[in-house]
């Protein structure tokens, strides 16, 4: 592979010098930005970031070998990050959109049998062929809007077979696709119609069989639950959190979304990596995640799509949170998979700034599912994930919301998206 060399960026957004730990409070700021910035790439990894005249100096006699991405005028930064997907799912639910329209809520839906019953049908009714086709094109999609990793949960099978099925696509895709896949197991994302009337055997069955057979097969590195009133109970969330933890499965919890439940108190509790949605988590809650390093994985698309107020961003930033944004991609409640987009709506619904918004979708996002020692930031030694906006600077990213700036992605060190097209 020839070296690649991504020259003279209006802005180099580094991100350097947070790998250990996530930025947090004011430092969530300090995206480590250089003008007229150059990245040096080898065999998929960075040798090195710095100014442009500096490193033409110290290549000097390799440069006629090297591939060359002209990026004046325009902003790099490190590959995307989106820690908080439910990508392989099959089917679509535009009609519970004109239902919620309508003044239907989240929960009358799934009550009813839509939501993610209805999601869960569609994909266990699905061949795993055409399961990996539809979720495969999505993955595109994101790969298009600048995201180079994503986390995928199951959660749409809720029986040992179909989860390993959503399970199994996933792994093609990270082994097949440009975009690295991360695996979440979620099989207690709600109790499926069959097991309504004995919820303690379905239980039984995710921390037994499930949890057992996921990491047995290696298919999974998290272990996720929902717990909010009428789903998971925090007394259930927490046997099947230390279940999984008892099989090598680290912690994460779809948490206090609807109401105060105690979700944020549990992920404190077990030493989750993360917590998602907090739309109503408590004070003592969110001081006792700072406390612990839980990272706050906000999903602004998810509220703006649901028609409800979006979480407090400043309060988990004031507590001393490490936040991170995800699209929460899915059939029901957030069919997207722009996550700058989702970075504006940060912004825009969150009072988050657009220095905050790129620090959670890159360094703390990688925070999120363990992989900030690899990725989310342009550093030496890290993988040479990075994008190409075709704006001169960070900020434009955010402020022309709903547009797709990202013109060239490179993922490995390879270039795999040019000209806002992906290469063959």
């Amino acid at each position: 592979m020839r070296p690649l060399f991504v020259r003279r960026a209006r802005q180099l957004v580094t991100l350097a010098g947070s790998s250990a730990a996530p930025l947090v409070g004011k430092n969530m700021s300090d995206l480590s930005i250089m003008e007229n910035g150059s990245v040096w790439i080898e065999n998929g990894t960075i040798t090195a970031v710095g100014p442009d005249d500096e490193l033409v100096r110290r290549f000097a006699d390799r440069l006629a070998e090297a591939e060359v991405i002209d990026a004046r005028g325009k902003t790099v930064t490190p590959g995307l990050v989106d820690p908080h997907t439910h990508l392989v799912y099959a089917g679509s639910r535009e009609h519970e959109w004109t239902m919620r329209l309508g003044g239907a809520t989240y929960m009358e839906i799934m009550n009813a049998g839509g939501g993610i019953h209805a999601t869960t049908k569609a994909t266990r009714e699905a061949s795993e062929e055409t399961l990996y086709e539809e979720s495969k094109r999505r993955l595109d999609q994101f790969l298009l809007h600048g995201v180079t990793t994503v986390e995928a949960k199951s959660g749409y099978g809720l029986s040992l077979e179909h989860e390993m099925k959503q399970l199994n696509v996933a792994k093609r895709l990270h082994d097949t696709h440009p975009v690295d896949v991360v695996s979440t197991f979620l099989g207690a994302h709600a109790v499926p119609p069959e097991w309504k009337h004995d919820r303690e055997e379905y239980i039984r069955l995710i921390v037994e069989e499930m949890i057992p057979e996921v990491s047995r097969q290696g298919l999974a590195e998290f272990n996720d639950v929902f717990c909010e009133r009428g789903v998971f109970t925090p007394d259930e969330a927490r046997r099947i959190l230390e279940a999984g933890k008892a099989h090598g499965l680290t912690p994460k919890i779809h948490a206090d979304e609807i109401e105060p439940y105690g979700g944020a108190e549990l992920a404190a509790e077990v030493g989750a990596i993360s917590a998602d949605h907090l739309l109503r988590a408590s004070d003592d809650g969110l001081r006792r995640m700072a406390e612990r390093g839980v990272i706050g994985v906000l999903l602004p698309g998810t509220a703006f799509f649901l028609l409800t107020n979006a979480a407090n961003a400043r309060r988990l930033l004031d507590a001393g949170v490490p936040v991170a944004l995800a699209t929460d991609c899915n059939s029901g409640s957030s069919p997207t998979v722009s996550l700058p987009l989702v970075m504006s709506l940060a912004c825009l619904h969150m009072r988050m700034t657009p220095a905050e918004a790129l620090a959670a979708a890159t360094i703390n996002a990688a925070h999120a599912i363990g992989r900030a020692h690899v990725i989310g930031s342009l550093e030496p030694g890290k993988k040479a994930d990075l994008v190409v906006f075709n704006v001169p600077n960070y900020v434009q990213i955010m402020y022309y919301y709903g547009v797709n700036h990202a013109e060239t992605v490179i993922k490995d060190g390879k270039v795999v998206v040019a000209g806002g097209k992906v290469r063959a």
